[in-house]
Parts: structure tokens; sequence; C-alpha cells
């Protein structure tokens, strides 16, 4: 997986690379999306390489979505003292 940061504005570069973070699914500065690893993206990601930063990421590095939230887990150490 690659998460992709927009990094920097696409104002001032041409369309057609504006296009390609559009296709990328970034539309704000600084959002951040993870693609799968592809060719495709890789080029896209080329093609725009000066106004993103880019990072692989491991399947294990992808946080968790079971359990409880920080919050409740907060709550549950205060209620355990």
């Amino acid at each position: 997986m690659l998460r992709i940061t927009y990094v920097k504005s696409a104002i001032g570069y041409r369309q057609e690379q504006r296009d390609t973070l559009r296709s990328l699914g970034l539309r704000r500065l600084h959002q951040t999306v993870e693609k799968p690893d592809t060719p495709s993206i890789r080029g896209m990601v080329n093609k725009v390489r000066h106004l993103v930063r880019v990072e692989e990421i491991v399947p294990e590095e992808t946080p968790a979505r079971r359990g409880r939230t920080r919050t409740s887990q907060k709550g549950a150490e205060h209620e355990a003292a």
C-alpha cells in the first residue's frame, strides 16, 4: 500500500497534473489517501511527485478498527484505579 499526501498546491501547474491529483483522490492540501501499490498508481504518483509525499506502508501498520476507542480506554484505566 502507498500513503499519498498532497503537500504543495497545483496552482500554476498544467491541467494534466491537476487532473492526476484528482484521479488519486486528492482534493485539498494535506489530505492523505491510501492506494494499492500498482504500476498505474506508481505512474500517477511519478507524474506529480513534486506535489505529493509518498510512504510505503505494510498491512500490519494499518490500524485495526476493533475494540474500544481511545477515549473509552482512558475511562477504563481510571475506573480500574
